[in-house]
């Protein structure tokens, strides 16, 4: 069977032979043991709903062993016989240009050359979903082979409910993941609902298709190291930078070490991803034994050395290694994924990743005390560096939070706030985001690499000509984004599809996506995806992360997220989608994003300026109401550059009248 029949197939009438389970696959540990004897059932009748009555009986004991075994039913049977990845646009069965790019995205989160549990259907994070199980699968790429222009395919957490009758300008695909009556969502409520099939974590660009490897994360990591070292007013260079992760969005950090030009260590229990990021280039070496690290940390720190180190052990081993050793840390973080403490998400010291896997499945609040074990030790451990004077930030990953609720000593001496600021709060809220620069990303639906070298050049010639009239306050991240784009080549940041990311606002945004349009119009290049991370200016509310930097207690609403996939959603995009979950855990934050697909047509050029527009000034229009003077300065540009626009802005009030 072709590739092109076996999508048209959907979900196939006669049986598929059962796959064998492949050992050598990165594979999603076992998820813990919650749901009662009925729910099971439960469980089970709603994964055999996507079949004929014909096969239930066959496959009921298959489904009911995988729910004993993995936790959750992911029906192996049904992967597809066809290898996965991102195909050219002119490959996909369709009447839709939009519906075939939304199946090229889709086929990239789930290459296994970028997803990190790929035949569990997680892309990144640990639990990061693009679909619960095969069957949605097979159905989704099916619909998007058949839908026209006048139809959206409606998404609920991984479920294709159907293609519904719409028009034109309509989003093509409405995406939804983890969308909880809010007294239910809690992390056991995440464990729960995924195992009976009625939801899923689709953590950001997962679950929304929008995922670009680790290049994704890259970029904003350079840049926050980049500018974690001036903070210190240090140069990288002989700078150390510890950290932990390497999976499929934390594997960035290593790589953005080295364009910043600083020896980085990163460590990562599971070797399975640390071999990932050796081979592809995104680590530079691998060591296993704390003293050997030790040596080669003080040869590279004294060497003034650009490389970076992974350790393949537990990160708290470093940090007190580290403190004994008494070698000198400048920027410290982690990005293990604490969003998902209980599941895989961060591993306990002093016990191998097998054993812990195990103690997971078997006996979860073990596990869960040895977590918290672990993070004081990893606290304790930080502690003694930061009075030494390394500077630490939480990089997003709810290391703070998850460590204040396991007890350790990481509260400010107010009893409120953390001891340590969150990245967003110091380095990307005020810098970044409140100017209205944020990740915006593209893909090149040719899978043509001369098509990403000519919108490249585009782009570096778009922000080039910005920058000659910029005003002062943003010219570091002018200078910092053309520095990026120009040795984005050099630098090697493809995995999966040819995309590109960097930082920019919206006229930066919408002069690039224009000059991109142009390119399509004249033939000079094949159609181009936009998109951005949910990690963004207007895209996320998240009070420990991406509005961390607000203080005016708006932290803790979303209503910002929910405008701004409702206003993205009739301007133009092409797909959107809104999620519970991400970054920092689930019931933690409401993030969106969308993806606007390009075709030199004057429709598209209308929905770019209209869109692209929005999807910035809403969130720095809610930043300058927060009374963040860099959003007031920026929404005054903004309103100045469109008349139609009309910010209320705040007065800001004399601290002192309260004395």
């Amino acid at each position: 069977m072709t590739f092109t029949e076996e999508i048209i197939q959907g979900i196939p009438s006669q049986l598929p032979n059962p796959k064998t389970y492949d050992t050598k696959i990165n594979h999603a540990p076992k998820r813990k043991e919650i749901l009662s004897v009925e729910e099971k059932k439960l469980a089970l009748q709603n994964a055999l709903r996507y079949f004929e009555p014909k096969h239930h009986a066959t496959l009921l004991p298959e489904f009911k062993k995988e729910l004993e075994t993995y936790g959750r039913i992911y029906m192996y049977r049904f992967m597809p016989d066809h290898k996965i990845f991102a195909r050219s646009i002119d490959e996909y069965p369709g009447k839709s240009t939009a519906a075939k790019a939304i199946m090229l995205m889709i086929q990239n989160n789930l290459d296994h050359e970028v997803a990190q549990h790929p035949h569990e259907l997680i892309t990144y994070g640990g639990n990061g979903a693009v679909f619960q199980n095969w069957a949605q699968y097979r159905l989704v790429m099916k619909y998007l082979s058949e839908m026209t222009d006048e139809q959206t395919l409606v998404m609920y957490s991984g479920h294709p409910l159907g293609l519904f009758p719409s028009h034109k300008d309509a989003p093509r695909c409405v995406v939804t993941n983890g969308m909880m009556i809010p007294n239910y969502s809690q992390p056991d409520d995440w464990e729960k609902f995924n195992a009976l099939g009625v939801t899923q974590y689709g953590q950001m660009t997962a679950g929304s298709y929008m995922y670009i490897g680790p290049q994704g994360i890259v970029h904003g990591t350079t840049i926050t190291v980049l500018n974690g070292f001036r903070k210190i007013n240090r140069s990288p260079r002989g700078g150390l930078f510890v950290t932990s992760g390497l999976g499929g969005m934390s594997g960035a950090q290593p790589k953005a070490g080295n364009i910043a030009g600083c020896v980085t260590v990163c460590a990562e229990v599971n070797p399975k991803a640390t071999h990932t990021r050796h081979n592809q280039g995104w680590v530079d070496e691998v060591i296993s034994n704390i003293d050997s690290l030790i040596t080669r940390v003080k040869q590279a720190v004294s060497g003034k050395e650009t490389v970076s180190i992974a350790y393949n052990g537990n990160v708290v081993d470093v940090w007190e290694s580290f403190a004994e050793a008494e070698i000198h840390i400048d920027l410290g973080s982690d990005q293990t994924s604490l969003h998902n403490p209980w599941a895989g998400g961060y591993y306990p010291v002093g016990m191998t990743y097998e054993a812990a896997n195990e103690l997971m499945a078997n006996d979860p609040e073990a596990f869960k005390k040895a977590v918290q074990e672990s993070l004081r030790r990893q606290t304790e451990a930080i502690n003694l560096h930061t009075a030494r004077g390394t500077y630490f930030f939480d990089y997003g990953n709810a290391f703070l939070l998850e460590a204040s609720r396991a007890g350790a000593d990481i509260m400010a001496d107010n009893g409120i706030d953390f001891r340590y600021p969150s990245y967003v709060q110091d380095i990307m809220g005020p810098m970044c985001f409140d100017y209205g620069f944020g990740p915006f990303r593209w893909v090149c639906a040719s899978g043509k690499s001369e098509d990403l070298k000519k919108t490249d050049a585009i782009a570096c010639s778009v922000l080039e000509e910005i920058k000659k009239n910029a005003p002062k306050e943003i010219q570091q991240q002018m200078a910092d984004n053309i520095q990026w784009i120009n040795g984005a080549q050099e630098n090697k940041l493809v995995v999966g599809s040819q995309a590109r990311i960097l930082y920019a606002d919206s006229e930066g945004r919408i002069k690039i996506a224009s000059a991109f349009n142009k390119a399509i119009a004249n033939g000079e290049i094949g159609p181009v995806v936009l998109g951005r991370d949910h990690h963004d200016v207007s895209g996320t509310d998240s009070p420990y992360r991406e509005t961390s930097n607000i203080y005016d207690g708006s932290q803790f609403t979303a209503d910002m997220a929910i405008h701004n996939v409702i206003g993205d959603s009739f301007r133009g995009a092409s797909w959107v989608s809104i999620h519970n979950g991400g970054g920092v855990g689930w019931g933690e934050v409401i993030n969106g994003g969308f993806g606007m697909v390009l075709d030199g047509s004057t429709d598209a050029q209308r929905r770019l300026e209209s869109m692209l527009f929005w999807d910035v000034n809403n969130g720095i229009a809610r930043r300058s109401w927060a009374r963040n003077e860099e959003a007031v300065f920026a929404i005054k540009r903004a309103m100045a550059s469109n008349p139609n626009l009309k910010v209320t802005l705040p007065n800001f009030v004399d601290k002192n009248l309260f004395n």
